[in-house]
């Protein structure tokens, strides 16, 4: 992609968003292309320094609200981003500072969903260079966000709305963590989620059996944290411990920038059902424990991961300490006793090492197609 010029716009609202601009940012500089990267909080751009990746905040005003146990807030929600759609000094202050960023960029990615570029990609002028970039599950999430709250001649005038607004874009870069091989309908291109390359490295015989935890900011409440290591424990599982609303709470960190390294070759992954985590635990082959919570796509995910036999077990926070402790204790307990491979997979197949580079080799191609494409029209 010598000599090409991007833009990508990756939303701070959960890690996944950030890691996978980060993985393509890395790769798309590998393969000559100029990428520039913006988020929207100061968390996230401290969580893609600590990948080498400099970013900056286009804003601070749009997020989705959750609550401590990342179970998503629809009202609160609603609000904000009725709030940063309609005030002129929120979404319309940024399509102005982002209409430099349009100019001089070949492509500009809208990883995912982000307002502004959601108006900007269904604009004559504009919408020939945005690419969205989304995880099925969250399309169908926001899509259909309203039905059931409000009358269905409304929720079925926002779904055509957004739909239209996402379509009438240059392409749309459709991702799953099962998705085998690249696929394309159009300007819609269906790619396998995105995955860190792990060196490939051989667990220690006899070795206490290892978990990989990761669980996104919005998980804060200390009762839950206690629990899950105290359930982990109970399965005699030793626990690499990531999550940033754990931060200095016993062994967890804010942050590794080789947490799949060490989930590649761990003997459980703990961690709720987003798209980048069920895709390390797939291409990897490791078994996980699903801490499930009332964010919609991630609840399709976690339905999914069963459809297509993802070695897993699923446990839900009901504010009950000692009932989820017993919960992911006996499911620690039934995953370490499945096969390493995880017998009974359908999906994913061979070394994870090469499935991984050839997973980010599919997207920077189908990236260069599209900026080559731009250039020539």
């Amino acid at each position: 992609m010598k000599g090409f010029k991007l833009a990508y716009l990756a939303t701070a609202d959960a890690r996944g968003h950030l890691m996978r601009a980060q993985l393509l940012t890395h790769a798309l500089r590998a393969d000559g292309a100029s990428v520039d990267v913006l988020t929207t909080s100061d968390e996230g751009v401290d969580f893609l320094a600590r990948f080498g990746i400099e970013a900056t905040v286009l804003s601070r005003h749009y997020a989705v609200q959750f609550d401590t146990h990342q179970n998503m807030l629809r009202g609160a929600t609603d609000a904000n981003v009725a709030n940063y759609v309609f005030r002129p000094t929120r979404m319309w202050r940024d399509i102005w500072r982002l209409r430099p960023v349009l100019r001089d960029a070949d492509l500009v990615i809208n990883d995912s969903f982000h307002p502004a570029l959601l108006c900007m990609g269904c604009l004559p002028g504009w919408r020939r260079k945005v690419v969205h970039v989304y995880g099925a599950s969250l399309r169908h999430a926001l899509e259909t966000n309203f039905s059931g709250r409000v009358p269905g001649l409304l929720s079925g005038l926002f779904h055509r709305v957004v739909a239209l607004q996402i379509n009438a874009s240059l392409a749309r870069l459709e991702h799953d963590f099962c998705y085998a091989d690249e696929a394309s309908g159009g300007a819609t291109f269906r790619l396998p989620t995105p995955v860190a390359i792990a060196a490939p490295a051989e667990a220690e015989p006899g070795a206490t059996p290892r978990a990989a935890v990761y669980l996104n900011p919005h998980f804060r409440d200390s009762a839950l944290a206690d629990a899950l290591t105290a359930g982990l424990e109970g399965a005699g599982v030793s626990a690499q411990l990531v999550g940033e609303g754990y931060a200095g709470r016993g062994a967890w960190r804010a942050q590794d920038p080789d947490w799949v390294h060490g989930a590649a070759v761990s003997d459980l992954i703990v961690s709720a059902p987003g798209m980048a985590a069920l895709s390390v635990a797939l291409v990897y082959r490791r078994p996980i424990v699903l801490v499930l919570t009332e964010q919609p796509e991630q609840q399709s995910n976690a339905a999914r991961a069963a459809a297509l036999g993802l070695a897993h077990r699923v446990v839900v926070w009901r504010g009950d300490a000692a009932a989820f402790s017993a919960e992911v204790q006996q499911a620690g307990i039934e995953l370490l006793a499945q096969a390493r491979t995880a017998a009974g997979q359908r999906c994913g197949a061979g070394d994870g090492h090469s499935i991984a580079r050839a997973r980010l080799n599919s997207w920077v191609s189908v990236l260069q197609q599209l900026a080559a494409g731009r250039r020539r029209t």
